[in-house]
């Protein structure tokens, strides 16, 4: 018979993660359309606008031969090379470009605008992919495990005698979030900004959305025709990316737990109340053990003295 009631609040939390995860997608749904679609509306008249300026200033073309340079155009940037520039761009398959791509087929980021496109890198892609993501997923476990030995030891560090243990953990992931978020999330679109020339809001958009494997792909580096880029520059950024990825997935761990506790009080309050309840219950209870403790010293003082 006990085994119904956890049935129960088992089906409760599952019903209430089911409602509040479609909801939330019906939310964000419904934000992102109010902000982006007004937008697209007007790139698109623009586009439409700058094509037939262009048809009217080269009378020699026509509109089906100008869909047919679009088509072209854009053919060549699904093949992951920029229209922009000319042929002596850097290529994207040099070894660092190369390196860069591996990190984010293991990682799962995917950016999209880069992708194998012999059918033999694409088969091959597929068995590295088989097992580089176990593998992956197997180093940021270890470093996961090596954050965790760094937290327990900082919160030793900040253990002092007499502190609540609550107070050291508060304090302890205070700093590790703190600390984390400069070195992944702060510092890093400052120097995107700087090398890529993008806005510092386009460089931590871009760092979130890489650490958390999104990978839209609107935002890549190095792949400015415009810019000459140090031959490190995305090896280095992928280090950055597999280190940021350890941290960011025990931050999302953090949320993940702290949510799941926030839930379960919210669909079982009177539970809390009841725990609340019996820990008073135990202090009062302790209570008149004391007092009698205390009346049988002064009987046996007053035994004594008389």
């Amino acid at each position: 018979m006990a085994l119904i009631p956890t049935c129960n609040k088992q089906g409760n939390l599952a019903l209430a993660l089911i409602l509040g995860y479609f909801v939330y997608l019906l939310l964000g749904a419904t934000v992102f359309q109010l902000l982006e679609k007004q937008a697209e509306e007007h790139s698109r008249v623009q586009f439409q606008m700058e094509k037939l300026k262009f048809l009217q200033n080269y009378t020699c073309l026509d509109g089906p031969a100008l869909e047919q340079f679009v088509q072209i155009i854009m053919e060549a940037w699904e093949n992951g090379v920029n229209p922009k520039g000319n042929s002596s761009n850097p290529s994207n398959w040099d070894f660092s470009s190369s390196f860069f791509f591996a990190g984010t087929v293991v990682t799962t980021i995917g950016y999209g605008n880069l992708y194998p496109s012999t059918v033999a890198g694409q088969v091959f892609c597929v068995f590295y992919a088989l097992l580089g993501v176990p593998l992956n997923l197997a180093f940021l476990n270890q470093l996961g495990k090596g954050l965790n030995l760094h937290l327990v030891a900082l919160e030793r560090c900040v253990q002092r005698p007499g502190q609540p243990g609550k107070v050291v953990k508060t304090v302890t992931v205070t700093l590790f979030l703190t600390s984390g978020t400069l070195l992944f999330l702060v510092f890093p679109p400052m120097i995107f900004s700087y090398i890529e020339g993008w806005s510092y809001g386009q460089g931590f958009y871009f760092a979130f959305i890489t650490l958390s494997t999104i990978g839209f792909g609107d935002f890549v580096l190095g792949t400015d025709p415009n810019k000459h880029y140090i031959s490190v520059y995305r090896s280095v950024a992928a280090i950055w990316i597999i280190f940021g990825l350890a941290w960011l997935a025990l931050v999302f761990n953090l949320g993940t737990t702290l949510m799941e506790k926030l839930l379960h009080l919210g669909l079982h309050p009177a539970r809390a109340v009841r725990l609340e309840e019996v820990g008073a219950v135990s202090k009062l209870e302790e209570r008149p053990n004391q007092c009698r403790d205390r009346h049988r010293t002064s009987r046996v003082y007053d035994d004594y003295s008389g």
